[in-house]
């Protein structure tokens, strides 16, 4: 089991910046990919980024290329999302997730989850 804590979200003009962190404990040795999700009212949860832990290869969401950076720290298990030129349809609750898939895109990739971490985006 890996536990996932985040933090970071708040509120942010359009146009703004966040950096939501995410802190892992456990059995982070169980896990190879890390990544982000979110999750806007009344819509399905949608990937964001991830990253494979041993290579440090990254991913994006097409909607979020350029403008969101994935990293990690590893002597902190911990992985960062910072986001830039923040627009409204980015608001949503943001999830951390820990995992063993394949397909980095998809939620069942993932098995362990974070509790979430609000982020809204004002026009």
């Amino acid at each position: 089991q890996v536990q996932l804590v985040e933090s970071g979200g708040g509120l942010v003009q359009a146009g703004g910046s966040l950096r939501l962190s995410c802190e892992a404990s456990g059995r982070t040795f169980s896990t190879n990919v890390m990544g982000w999700f979110r999750q806007a009212p009344g819509k399905e949860r949608e990937f964001v980024a991830a990253m494979r832990w041993s290579s440090g290869n990254t991913y994006y969401a097409d909607s979020v290329k350029g403008r969101f950076t994935i990293s990690r720290d590893n002597a902190k298990n911990a992985v960062y999302l910072q986001m830039n030129s923040l627009k409204p349809e980015d608001t949503g609750v943001y999830y951390c997730a820990a995992g063993r898939g394949i397909i980095l895109n998809s939620a069942r990739s993932y098995d362990n989850w974070g509790q979430g971490t609000q982020v809204t985006v004002s026009s």
